[in-house]
């Protein structure tokens, strides 16, 4: 992947996915506890980073922190 933007290649990889399609890719690469999909599962977060407001995004903090501390 040297020559190609990797976010275009992957939101493109998704763009026409359903919400089940999209849940279903991220249970799988979450599963598969494969370094390689984290690059995907980082672009959908910044995606999600990006378009949340500030509420959103102290949720997904508290989500994480919770998660640091149960993991």
């Amino acid at each position: 992947m040297d020559n190609i933007d990797v976010r275009k290649y992957i939101i493109n990889n998704f763009k026409e996915d359903s919400l089940k399609d999209i849940e279903e890719s991220i249970d799988k690469s979450i599963e598969s506890r494969s370094e390689d999909p984290l690059i995907g599962l980082g672009v959908l977060f910044e995606l999600m980073w990006n378009s949340s407001d500030n509420e959103m995004k102290n949720s997904i903090l508290s989500n994480i922190k919770k998660g640091l501390t149960n993991g």
